[in-house]
């Protein structure tokens, strides 16, 4: 007599068992219990079938890669590392643009995008040991607008800010491209003009007066705009403290000359 194999247990046959097992008819039922067993028992195969069969996969995916060719392990490690490349280029640009803005938040004044005091002070140093060095002649111009006070006063800081940008544009009209310049603080600007003159100097200084007297800031009964300015040169074995000094001088006595004025210190 040839047995018959029962069928395996499914997922139908164990929600029938834990239907029976849930039935509050049969909670007294003395199968109860043996029920419960096989239904744990069944559960347990269930779990012990599947970490087999994850066993078995991680298996022939090791098993496929130890029998790929020699050639596409290479092709394949090479296109991660040039993953990595891109990513590692990307990275180097990312931090080349904030170090760069960094750079210039530190050297530039936010309101007028001049060169801020910092900046001018390590330059008009580099320039002090650049003309000692080659033995050139080196300008040093402070330059003040005149009655700045009474722009605040009468328009506003706001207006006193779009006066201070519009004068920045007119120092940038009158110096030559290689000089240096920037803003010194609040509305004093400076200038540093190197391979020049005294004679040379007085030329520009005064082409940027003269860009300043241009302006006119306010609604209504508007305001003309000037400044005063002190220059000097550089003398042999100077600091840039002792040349400082003497352009802001200069720049004094032209104020108490009458202002709008170039006067010189030598």
């Amino acid at each position: 007599m040839t047995k018959t194999r029962p069928p395996q247990a499914g997922p139908e046959i164990l929600e029938q068992v834990q239907a029976l097992l849930e039935d509050p008819d049969l909670q007294g039922h003395p199968l109860h219990e043996a029920l419960a067993q096989l239904r744990d028992y069944a559960l347990a195969q269930d779990q012990r079938l599947e970490r087999l069969m994850r066993i078995s996969d991680g298996y022939h995916l090791l098993e496929r890669n130890h029998t790929q060719s020699l050639a596409d392990r290479c092709d394949r490690q090479l296109r991660r590392m040039h993953k990595l490349a891109r990513i590692s280029d990307q990275y180097q640009k990312n931090l080349w643009e904030v170090t760069e803005s960094l750079r210039e938040a530190a050297n530039q004044d936010p309101l007028t995008g001049l060169a801020n005091r910092r900046f001018l002070m390590e330059r008009l140093k580099d320039e002090i040991q650049r003309a000692e060095r080659k033995h050139t002649p080196l300008v040093l111009c402070l330059m003040d607008v005149d009655h700045f006070k009474r722009i605040n006063d009468r328009f506003g800081h706001e207006v006193g800010d779009t006066a201070l940008c519009e004068i920045a544009g007119a120092v940038r009209q009158g110096v030559r491209r290689y000089d240096v310049y920037g803003r010194w603080g609040g509305e004093e600007f400076l200038l540093v003009l190197p391979q020049t003159s005294l004679a040379e100097a007085e030329a520009v200084i005064d082409r940027v007066r003269q860009e300043v007297g241009g302006i006119t800031v306010g609604e209504g009964e508007s305001l003309s705009l000037s400044a005063s300015f002190g220059y000097t040169c550089l003398h042999s074995g100077e600091d840039p403290n002792d040349i400082l000094k003497r352009a802001d001088i200069a720049l004094f006595r032209a104020k108490e000359a009458g202002r709008n004025r170039v006067e010189q210190e030598v």
